[in-house]
């Protein structure tokens, strides 16, 4: 992949947590949704972003709507949540209307209020870093 980008939305901080030690870890920037960059083209965007009541931030859901695939070609979710077990759904809807690419969504341990206090925590990000690594390798 020659130019990966990464984005995130965050309530609790949790996902620009793991948005900026994967940026790190790529020797890229992450940048919030809420400052609506402009990410010009993108071979690969990790989207990074929680889950609350259910659903995807309402931030990131306008970000997708605003996003082509012409600008970008692939994306890669990391999603943080109680349940580890819920996605991006509304996210992924509107990116596969657009028919951008959806390749994976890697899912991380979060916390809210006392249920799973503590997470993600560092096994958690470099357990998800790792992650995202072996996908750049693909």
């Amino acid at each position: 992949m020659n130019k990966v980008k990464i984005v995130y939305a965050t309530k609790t901080r949790h996902s620009k947590k793991i948005a900026l030690a994967l940026a790190k870890a790529l020797n890229v920037q992450a940048e919030d949704v809420v400052s609506k960059p402009n990410l010009g083209t993108a071979d690969l965007l990790f989207i990074v972003g929680g889950i609350y009541g259910g659903t995807s931030l309402p931030g990131l859901i306008e970000f997708a709507e605003n996003l082509n695939k012409e600008n970008i070609k692939k994306v890669v979710f990391i999603t943080s949540s109680v349940k580890k077990t819920q996605g991006q759904d509304a996210v992924r809807k509107i990116l596969e209307e657009k028919e951008i690419s959806v390749v994976d969504e890697i899912h991380c341990q979060g916390s809210f209020l006392f249920m799973k206090f503590g997470h993600p925590n560092n096994i958690d990000i470099r357990e998800t870093i790792e992650a995202s690594m072996k996908i750049l390798t693909l």
